[in-house]
């Protein structure tokens, strides 16, 4: 080959490198999105990334049709990526917040396979113009194929430490669509002695640049109008963390937190689901020394805790120190929380429950795992046989532990699976459900090393809601919604035990909660 040959090459290489780190960020990125607006993260991930290796199948079998003006052809695919990459979460919103359901499904589905097909017609075209300016095929498929999985490769990692944190989902659609766009313009740049209408086609790519710029610029703001459709309530505050995305609405003196989607608490009634969760442990433990929280960022458990004069260590563990941060921060929720953060008996850990358990040894005498509902593999691991056991190891004898465990009234069966779970990991249970207005019906377990019973039990401290009296109802659960449950045809179902190798609960989850 001779030096120009050389050079075009390598640019060819560079080229299959930043566009396969921009395939596989699409990729990775339709799958958050249909995480966050889907539910189910395994499901959707699994999806995408089938739905876009099959598109990528058909473009590269689409591709044997594509034998001349190989450069043209590289940068028009390369526009059409970024046009419909750049617009793909932006116009998701939109399909989400204005068209029926299940649409929103169809368009990500849709839009992966096609992203997908119009990314695997690159790389044949690649290699086919190495082998043309004098590569020998052998060769050419090698490298441009190095290529394109060592991209991939940094693509992963630049998606979940970069653009998912720094820029959320919309904007890093945009942002990657850029990037494309870029190296078409290269290319045909670098090309343009083999392009006889090179100006035409140079300005059609300035005019998709332009676009695409005012897209990084306005795409999330018209987004966050989108968005605030999903909401009852206008949003005050929004923030797409390194782990979820965290809103908070508020209307009429409403406050209300969403992590992903899922409400967290109504400011208006929120005092019944918290005060459920803590004081029944606090009322059935032997001694109320040291107590841990899993979860509950919001510092509304602590508010409940802090009544407690002989608590003398308040440890709580929530993954994402930016709902932490809110808790401790944001006036809306330290009004709420008062200032629950402030008390020095408080020690914030943020780590994942599962790993804290495993890495410390302490024993607690009150545990209170207050964990989002079980939608997805990372959540469904807390509520585990395996988690529970970590639990119960973690428990002074006489201990006391509360776990919120979703609706009895609208999921069931995920309620008393999970409390044969906890039952598995050889701990004595009991069972509460409380009528929270924002919520529905939700559920507790309660559960000790030892028997116990909730007659014995008296909430000494002030409360909004929950009496002795109060507390006896609770325990009530009417026929439809007891342990024993039925299918259509009159046979008891039997409950299975949730753990991390057959994790049950999510598609049991998803299927009871798809109605509401």
């Amino acid at each position: 080959m001779n030096h120009l040959s050389i050079k075009q090459s390598k640019a060819i290489y560079w080229a299959s490198g930043i566009v396969s780190i921009c395939g596989i960020i699409f990729e990775v990125l339709f799958g958050a999105a249909g995480s966050y607006l889907l539910g189910d993260g395994v499901k959707q991930y699994t999806l995408t990334i089938s739905l876009f290796l099959t598109g990528m199948g058909i473009g590269a079998t689409l591709s044997e049709k594509v034998t001349k003006n190989l450069i043209l052809s590289f940068v028009w695919i390369e526009f059409a990526i970024g046009l419909i990459g750049g617009f793909s979460t932006f116009v998701l919103f939109g399909v989400t917040a204005f068209l029926s359901s299940g649409m929103d499904a169809f368009f990500l589905y849709f839009i992966t396979l096609v992203v997908g097909a119009l990314t695997g017609v690159e790389l044949p075209i690649l290699i086919r113009k190495a082998n043309e300016i004098g590569v020998t095929l052998q060769k050419s498929t090698a490298r441009v194929l190095f290529s394109d999985y060592a991209g991939g490769l940094i693509g992963g990692l630049l998606f979940v430490y970069l653009f998912r944190p720094q820029f959320g989902l919309v904007k890093s659609a945009f942002i990657v669509a850029l990037i494309n766009v870029i190296v078409a313009l290269w290319i045909l740049v670098y090309f343009k002695k083999e392009i006889q209408t090179f100006k035409r086609h140079f300005i059609a790519g300035i005019i998709i640049f332009v676009v695409l710029v005012l897209g990084v610029i306005f795409g999330e703001k018209t987004a966050f109008l989108f968005e605030q459709k999903l909401y009852n309530d206008p949003i005050i505050y929004n923030e797409q963390t390194a782990y979820q995305q965290v809103i908070l609405t508020k209307e009429q003196g409403d406050l209300r937190l969403f992590l992903d989607g899922q409400l967290q608490f109504s400011s208006t009634d929120e005092y019944r689901y918290h005060e459920v969760l803590v004081h029944p442990a606090m009322a059935t433990a032997s001694s109320i020394e040291n107590v841990l929280v899993l979860g509950g960022g919001d510092g509304l458990a602590l508010r409940e805790l802090q009544k407690y004069d002989d608590i003398k260590s308040m440890t709580l563990v929530d993954l994402d120190p930016k709902v932490t941060h809110l808790g401790k921060s944001h006036h809306e929720i330290t009004e709420l929380n008062q200032q629950a953060f402030e008390d020095e008996r408080v020690k914030v850990v943020n780590a994942d429950a599962f790993k804290y358990l495993q890495d410390h040894q302490e024993l607690y005498d009150i545990i209170l795992v207050d964990m989002p509902d079980p939608n997805n593999e990372s959540l469904n691991k807390l509520y585990t046989l395996e988690f529970y056991q970590l639990v119960r190891n973690h428990l002074r004898p006489g201990g006391a532990m509360m776990v919120q465990a979703t609706s009895p009234t609208f999921a069931t069966e995920v309620y008393w699976s999970i409390n044969k779970t906890i039952q598995a990991a050889e701990l004595y249970t009991d069972n509460l459900h409380v009528d929270v207005p924002s919520f529905g019906d939700w559920g507790f377990v309660l559960a000790k090393r030892e028997e116990f019973d909730l007659e014995d039990m008296d909430i000494s401290v002030d409360t909004k809601f929950l009496t002795n009296d109060v507390l006896d109802g609770l325990a009530t659960f009417g026929k439809d919604i007891d342990q024993h449950i039925v299918d259509k045809k009159g046979n008891e179902i039997a409950l299975d035990v949730n753990t991390l190798i057959r994790p049950t609960l999510i598609e049991k989850y998803e299927k009871a909660w798809q109605s509401y």
